[in-house]
């Protein structure tokens, strides 16, 4: 689920839309992803930055600038 406000959809046919969704919602209810939203609940999001789940299992909080900002990198070689 998309939760910007700015709305760009992918130009899909509907089979191809159809499957994504199918994909998305699979991915989305994994193990590992319902352990992270959990987790998410638990530590509260804040105003001032975004969680990152590390590889060790441990959680990051990074500003909202770096993140989307790709930490200085900027975004357009992603």
């Amino acid at each position: 689920m998309n939760t910007s406000p700015i709305k760009i959809k992918q130009k899909l046919t509907p089979k191809a839309a159809a499957a994504k969704k199918r994909r998305d919602i699979a991915m989305a209810k994994t193990s590992k992803r319902k352990a992270r939203k959990a987790q998410n609940q638990r530590l509260g999001q804040r105003s001032d930055s975004d969680i990152h789940h590390m590889s060790n299992g441990k959680v990051k909080r990074v500003s909202i600038k770096n993140n989307r900002g790709n930490f200085s990198r900027g975004t357009k070689k992603e």
